[in-house]
């Protein structure tokens, strides 16, 4: 009876301390999260890329080609170029692409990486029961089209997927900077 009791206890503390260690966001960060989105003025900067890992990724992987700490499905950019700008109903980016291409790429390789440049279409926000938001839109490069979700949570970190019509889907994760306080320190 005895061991009974010691499990049920045991059971109940591990229960409890993990709904204890889930942490919520103050009622601040909520706020300056929903200021942000409601502004449309914020930039992305990515630390990791996630390309979907493909026998061709693999291969590349077994070749020893990825700086150490990297593998075909979780590549380091710190330290390489990288953004997401969103500026009201324009759009703006530099993502370096990692992963397999379905069509033929443009001569000398000057669309490898993942650049908007212009309008976004079909811009909608979702607040989360998390209280993260997902954004959406649809954008255009040179030559392909991308369908893009952006999750963005309390602590400004960030989630990012790009879905194009010639390559596969990946995901990014990054931090998220308020633009518009930046313009406003300028002036």
């Amino acid at each position: 009876m005895k061991q009974v009791y010691c499990i049920l206890i045991l059971v109940f503390l591990s229960v409890l301390s993990c709904v204890s260690s889930k942490s919520t966001a103050s009622t601040e960060q909520i706020e300056d999260l929903t200021d942000l989105i409601d502004s449309k003025k914020f930039s992305i900067e990515s630390d990791w890329a996630y390309p979907q890992v493909t026998n061709t990724m693999q291969q590349v992987l077994n070749s020893v080609l990825f700086q150490p700490g990297n593998n075909a499905g979780a590549i380091n950019l710190i330290g390489n170029p990288n953004f997401l700008t969103i500026s009201g109903d324009s759009i703006s980016s530099y993502l370096p692409y990692y992963g397999e291409r379905q069509m033929q790429v443009q001569y000398g390789g000057g669309d490898s990486a993942i650049q908007f440049n212009g309008l976004m279409e079909d811009y909608k926000t979702t607040r989360n029961k998390n209280d993260s938001y997902t954004i959406s839109f649809k954008s255009k490069s040179k030559s392909e089209g991308f369908n893009t979700s952006i999750v963005i949570f309390p602590n400004l970190r960030s989630e990012i997927i790009v879905n194009g019509n010639s390559r596969f889907a990946i995901r990014y994760s990054g931090t998220v900077k308020n633009i518009a306080s930046e313009n406003t320190l300028l002036e």
